[in-house]
Parts: structure tokens; sequence; C-alpha cells
């Protein structure tokens, strides 16, 4: 694959994850107890024999920054190659954020052509999958495809959220529906992409000088190529989930937990891969008790876990309950809490004898959009002090101090 550069696209908020995503980007939250959502595809990468990658970064990068860094968890901090974080930058005339997708790659095409690649791989770094990308870039090359993208059928009432393409019985693209009300296929992009370099480049060079354009692949750059006759569709058949909303980030870190999980992160010949605090092995206590879930390392459970996501560093008291929750790192939680259908996000601290997540529930009274499931959000670095009850589908700010005994009712937030 030394022909091959990877340019993974990681710039994005994530809006509908609510405060999970406002302090940080999306590739950057937290997953699976140990990870954060790009490790899945710089994995991916290096799995596949892709040593060369960009990750073009935008809202929020320093704390993406510092997790990649020369990128060593991934065995990419090397010559002639490795990885190098792309951020938007000033020039003579302008100084620009990326307007879209396809302008995030055209203002990289000097760092591309440094490296005088044949191919290039486009990655999205918000999904959660596992892919070959030379079986990828080796079914583009026995088509003599100009462009590839990997598709997904999916059931036939999802396929509104997805560009959908429309192939012939060889899989070549002969037509594109970008979010269609009424889709006339079930074959859905996944965003991840390999285009012959000299061929995408002039495209994007004829795309920055339209002014009406967005600068989007979805919108823009896939309708514009199909004229080419060479733009084929590869069919993927495993795991591929975009945990862009509450309840799909929730739903898809507790399918691990499930007896035989439908994405496996213990797969010894598909390692995931990231950089993580050195920590002393988990602990449960004789009044601890786990069931069903997993804990990582530098854990100190002294109550009862259940069909949960335990990250590193978390201490859980005497008497508390921790049930169908993803709690993240470093969180605090006292003694005699109940914590259930829940997300607690990192450095997050959790008093004595407090009540999450419980109740019936009720519509969001702040943003009906992103709150929209029964799931309990607290945003990270916030306290919740001795006493407190929340329920269902309550929002807490980041960086926010509940006071002791507060009450809000289902739907209810605190900002």
């Amino acid at each position: 694959m030394t022909n091959v550069l990877g340019l993974i696209l990681a710039g994005g908020q994530g809006t509908r994850l609510g405060v999970l995503t406002e302090k940080i980007p999306k590739p950057a939250v937290q997953f699976g107890g140990k990870y954060r959502i790009i490790d899945f595809t710089l994995s991916n990468c290096v799995n596949s024999g892709i040593y060369r990658i960009g990750v073009l970064t935008q809202y929020r990068p320093h704390l993406l920054n510092k997790h990649i860094g020369i990128g060593k968890p991934w065995d990419l901090d090397r010559k002639g190659g490795g990885v190098t974080i792309l951020q938007p930058y000033s020039t003579l005339t302008e100084s620009v954020w990326y307007k879209g997708t396809a302008d995030a790659i055209y203002q990289n095409i000097e760092f591309i052509d440094e490296y005088e690649p044949e191919y290039i791989v486009v990655l999205s770094g918000d999904h959660i999958y596992s892919m070959d990308y030379s079986e990828f870039v080796y079914y583009h090359v026995s088509k003599g495809a100009l462009a590839t993208i990997a598709c997904m059928e999916v059931p036939i009432s999802e396929a509104h959220r997805f560009g959908i393409m429309i192939t012939d019985i060889d899989n070549r693209i002969v037509e594109f529906q970008e979010k269609p009300k009424q889709p006339k296929s079930n074959m859905a992009s996944l965003g991840i992409y390999v285009f012959s370099w000299e061929f995408i480049k002039q495209v994007l060079i004829d795309d920055a000088k339209d002014e009406s354009s967005d600068h989007d692949f979805g919108k823009n750059i896939i309708p514009k190529i199909l004229s080419t006759e060479k733009v084929y569709a590869f069919p993927f058949e495993g795991y591929w989930q975009d945990v862009g909303t509450i309840m799909s980030y929730w739903e898809s870190n507790l399918e691990l937990v499930r007896p035989i999980p439908p994405f496996n992160i213990h797969d010894s010949n598909w390692r995931i891969y990231t950089r993580s605090e050195e920590m002393q092995p988990a602990y449960v206590s004789p009044s601890g008790e786990v069931r069903n879930s997993i804990v990582s390392e530098g854990c100190e459970i002294f109550g009862l876990v259940e069909n949960s996501i335990i990250s590193q560093g978390v201490s859980i008291g005497n008497g508390s309950v921790i049930r169908n929750s993803v709690i993240m790192t470093k969180v605090e939680i006292g003694d005699n809490v109940i914590v259930e259908d829940a997300i607690i996000a990192e450095n997050t601290v959790i008093r004595n004898n407090c009540r999450i997540g419980l109740g019936e529930y009720a519509e969001s009274k702040y943003d009906k959009k992103v709150y929209n499931s029964h799931i309990t959000v607290v945003g990270m670095d916030s306290m919740i002090e001795e006493e407190c009850e929340l329920g269902k589908n309550v929002v807490i700010a980041n960086d926010r101090i509940v006071p002791r005994g507060t009450k809000i009712e289902s739907g209810g937030f605190f900002f």
C-alpha cells in the first residue's frame, strides 16, 4: 500500500451528541471504555497496511491533536510516512475554515502531492467499524475505477438518512440520491472513498472555482463525477455504525456487552489501538459485583455494575448501582447512588445518595431534536451534589455544579 495515502476527516462537531461534543469534536468522544471514536479509523488504516495518513481537524482540535500526537500507539511514528495533523491555515490573501469535506481535501493538495500517491482513501473519523482498506483499494484497481464508494445495504425505511447509490449489475453507480424522500435503492454510502489521485485532484480544483458549490463530496463531487462511467460501489457487509445521536451512541456501547456482540473489539487479528493512561488493574471489592459489563483498568468497584461500560479510572462507592449506562473516564460515584439508562461524561463527580435516570420518560424541555430518548446525559467536568434526583431524558451541561438536593423531572435540564 505504498502508493496509497489515507486522509481522515475529523473536523466535525457532531451537534446531535449535544453536551458530549460541546468541548471536544465527535471523533474525540470516548467509546467502549477505553477508546476514542477516531481510534477505529486509525486502527483500520494500520491494520490495512496504510502508514501514510493525514488527519484533517477543525472544531476544537486540541484534545484530538494531543490524543494522536506523533502516532506512536498506532505505530505511525516513522520516517517517510506516519501521521500528520492538518488544520485550516492562513495564506497571504485569506484565512478560512474548511468549507466542506471536499474543500478540506482541496486545501491540502500540496501535502498530498508531497507523497505522490496513486490513490487516496478518504475516510470519516467519527464512525465505529472495522474494514480492510486494502481490499477496498484492490477492488477499485480491479474495476479500473476513477472513484469507488463503500456502500452498505440499509433498511429501506432508513434510506432517507443516507446518500443512496443506484447501481447496475456490475456495481457501477448510475445514479446518486442525497437523502431522498423516496429512495430508489437501499444501497447507502458510508462516506468512505477511494479515488485515483490525479483524477480527483482536477475535480477538486474545478469545484473550488464554483461559487455555487457547497464543496461537499456527497452533495457536489459525487454527482459531478458520475458522468465518467468509472464510479463504482464497493459492497461492505461488516459492522458499521454512525454513533451520531445520543441513542445510537448509547446503544452501540451497550452492544459490546452482549454474549455475542455484533462488533468484536477483542479480535486479536484486528486490534484496536489507542493512546490511554497507564493505570493499575481494576479492583472489585468483596461488596462489589459486576454483571455482564466491561470494566477498564484503574477502576474501583464497591457497588453493583450491571450491563454497563465502565471506563478507565472510575470509582463506584458502596451500595451504588449502575445499570444500562456508559460511564466515562475518571468519573467518581459516591455511596448509595443509583444510575440507570445514562451517559456520564468524563471527570464528573456524583456525590452520595443521588438518583439518576429514574422515573418515566418525558420529552425534552431543552432540545427535542437532540435529547429525544430516555437517556439521561451528564456533561463532563460536572458535579452532582448529595441527594440529587434526575429523571429520564435529563441533560446537565458541562462544567456545572448541581446543588445538593436538586430535583429535576424527566425531560428537564440544568445549564
